[in-house]
C-alpha cells in the first residue's frame, strides 16, 4: 500500500490549520503590513518545493507555501471581518 496521498493530504490539512490563527494573529497584532512577508515566505517556499526531490516533503513544502500565499488574501479579509465587528480589534493597534 502507498500512503503518500494520505500524508500529503494530512500535512495540507494541518497547514491550513495552522495558517488560520496565524492570520488572525497578524492581523490583531499588526494589521495587513505583513503581507509581505507571506509572499516572501510563500515565493521562497515554492521555489524551494522546485529543488526537493522527496516528492512528499517537496509537497508539504509547497502547500505551505501556496498556503502562505492564499493567507495574503485572507489577511485582508480578516480586516474586513474585525470592521463588520466579528472578530475583536485590538485597541492597543492604530
Amino acid at each position: 500500500m502507498y500512503f503518500t496521498g494520505i500524508i500529503i493530504a494530512l500535512a495540507t490539512f494541518l497547514t491550513i490549520g495552522l495558517w488560520h490563527p496565524i492570520v488572525i494573529k497578524t492581523e490583531y497584532y499588526w494589521g495587513t503590513r505583513p503581507w509581505v512577508a507571506y509572499l516572501v515566505i510563500g515565493v521562497a517556499c515554492i521555489v524551494w518545493a522546485l529543488f526537493i526531490e522527496n516528492t512528499i516533503l517537496s509537497a508539504i513544502v509547497g502547500v505551505f507555501g501556496a498556503s502562505a500565499l492564499w493567507g495574503i488574501g485572507e489577511l485582508f479579509e480578516q480586516k474586513k471581518r474585525v470592521d463588520r465587528g466579528w472578530f475583536p480589534k485590538n485597541p492597543k493597534r492604530k
